[in-house]
C-alpha cells in the first residue's frame, strides 16, 4: 500500500519528550481485512451522485463528506490514482463547491449545519489538507491552497479569546459550535479538538496557519482538565464539571500530533481514560463511536512500549498498548458489523458510525501523517 509522505512543518508548540515516539505500525492484520474491505465497498455505494455522504434526515453533509472521504484516502487511494479515486474526487469537488469567501468550509445555510457549521469547517480542513499534498493539477492545487489559507484563518477569527484563571495572562482559545462573535464567545472541548486537527493537518501539508490558535487551543485544553485528569465539556461559566472520557482520549490524540509524549498532562489524562474507557479488553463499547474514534488514535499512538515509558513503575500485566486495545475492540467490530457492511445504531446514523469504525480499523496502515506515530 502506498504511503503519503508529506514533511511535517517544523517548530512543535509543546515541548518534546526525551523519548521519541514510537516507530510506524504495520499493515491492518488480516482477520479485519476484509470487515474493512466490506466497510470501504458500503460507503463507496452509498455516496451521492454529487459526491457527498450525509447523516440520518440529511444532516451534516459537510462533516460526513469529510469523514467518508478521509476513510477512502487511509485505504491509499488518492485523488489521482487507486480503487477509490473517483469518490475521493467527488468528495472533494463537493467541499470545495462549498467553500465561503470568508474561508468557512461549508455553509451555515445548508440544512443540517446551521448551528454547529464549525464541526463540518474542521473536518472538512482535515480532509482537504490530506488531499492537497497529492493533488497536482495546477489550478486546482492552487485554488486549494487558498481555500486552506483561508480556512485556516476562518478558524482563528471564529476563536474564543479567554485567559487562564491560573494567572489571569496565558491566551486561552476554544471553539464552539458557531464562530466566537455568533456565539457568544462560547467554546467546548468537542469543536475545539476538531479545529485542532484540521488546522494540524494544513500545517503538515505545507498550509501557513495562524501558530498562536493550535498553542492557544493546547493551553484551553490544560485549563479545562480538572482535578481527576478529564477535560471537562467547557471553560463557559468559569469551568468546572466532571471529565468527559471522549473529550480526554481526544486530547491525548492532539498531545501526540502536537510532539507531547511525556508530559505530566498526557500522564493524567491517560490515567483518566484508563479509569473510565478501559484498554485491557474492559472497556466501554456500544454506542461510545466517538469516544473510540479518538481513543483509538491515542492507543494507536502509544504503541507496544508507551506505557512503560508513561509510568515505568507499573507491572505488564496492568500496561495498556495498542495490540490488547486493538484486539478488544476490532473483535467487537467484526461481530458487530453488518452483512452489508456497515454498522447501525445512535442517532447520525450508519455513514457516521462506519466511518469512524473504518478510520479506526485502518490506523495500522500509516498512510495520512496527521495518524502517523
Amino acid at each position: 500500500m502506498r504511503k503519503l509522505l508529506v514533511p511535517l512543518a517544523l517548530g512543535a508548540l509543546v515541548a518534546l519528550a526525551p523519548w521519541s515516539p514510537p516507530s510506524r505500525g504495520e499493515e491492518i492484520p488480516k482477520e479485519y481485512q476484509e470487515t474493512l474491505k466490506k466497510g470501504l465497498s458500503w460507503m463507496a455505494r452509498n455516496q451521492s451522485k454529487d459526491g457527498h455522504w450525509e447523516a440520518v434526515g440529511g444532516q451534516y453533509p459537510i462533516t460526513m463528506t469529510a469523514l467518508g472521504g478521509m476513510v477512502m484516502l487511509m485505504e491509499g487511494s488518492t485523488i489521482r490514482e487507486g480503487k477509490y479515486r473517483d469518490n475521493i474526487r467527488r468528495a472533494v469537488d463537493f467541499l470545495m463547491s462549498r467553500c465561503q469567501a470568508n474561508g468557512m468550509i461549508g455553509n451555515p445555510n445548508i440544512p443540517g449545519e446551521a448551528g454547529r457549521y464549525m464541526y463540518g469547517h474542521g473536518f472538512g480542513m482535515l480532509f482537504l489538507s490530506c488531499v492537497y499534498g497529492e493533488e497536482e493539477e495546477g489550478d486546482r492545487r492552487r485554488k486549494l491552497e487558498e481555500i486552506l489559507v483561508r480556512a485556516g484563518k476562518f478558524s482563528r477569527d471564529a476563536q474564543t479569546r479567554r485567559f487562564s484563571t491560573k494567572d489571569n495572562k496565558t491566551a486561552l482559545g476554544g471553539w464552539g459550535y458557531v464562530s466566537a462573535k455568533e456565539g457568544n464567545n462560547f467554546d467546548e472541548g468537542s469543536v475545539t479538538i476538531t479545529q485542532v486537527q484540521g488546522l494540524r493537518a494544513a500545517r503538515n501539508a505545507g498550509i501557513a496557519v495562524p501558530p498562536e490558535s493550535i498553542k492557544e487551543a493546547l493551553a484551553y485544553l490544560d485549563e479545562s482538565t480538572n482535578a481527576q485528569g478529564g477535560v471537562i465539556y467547557s471553560l463557559g461559566g468559569g469551568g468546572g464539571g466532571d471529565g468527559r472520557p471522549a473529550l480526554t482520549a481526544a486530547a491525548i490524540a492532539c498531545g501526540f500530533s502536537a510532539g507531547d509524549y511525556n508530559s505530566p498532562l498526557i500522564k493524567k489524562w491517560f490515567r483518566f481514560c484508563q479509569n473510565n474507557i478501559g484498554g485491557l479488553g474492559n472497556q466501554r463499547f456500544g454506542h461510545d463511536e466517538y469516544t473510540h474514534y479518538y481513543y483509538a488514535q491515542a492507543m494507536y499512538s502509544l504503541g507496544e512500549d508507551g506505557w512503560a515509558r508513561l509510568f515505568p513503575e507499573t507491572k505488564e500485566a496492568d500496561r495498556l498498548s495498542w495490540s490488547k486495545y486493538r484486539k478488544f475492540t476490532f473483535d467487537y467490530l467484526v461481530r458487530t458489523q453488518g452483512a452489508d457492511g456497515s454498522w447501525t445504531g445512535g442517532h447520525v446514523g450508519p455513514v457516521f458510525i462506519t466511518a469512524v469504525h473504518l478510520t479506526m480499523l485502518q490506523l495500522d496502515s500509516g498512510v495520512l501523517p496527521i495518524y502517523q506515530r
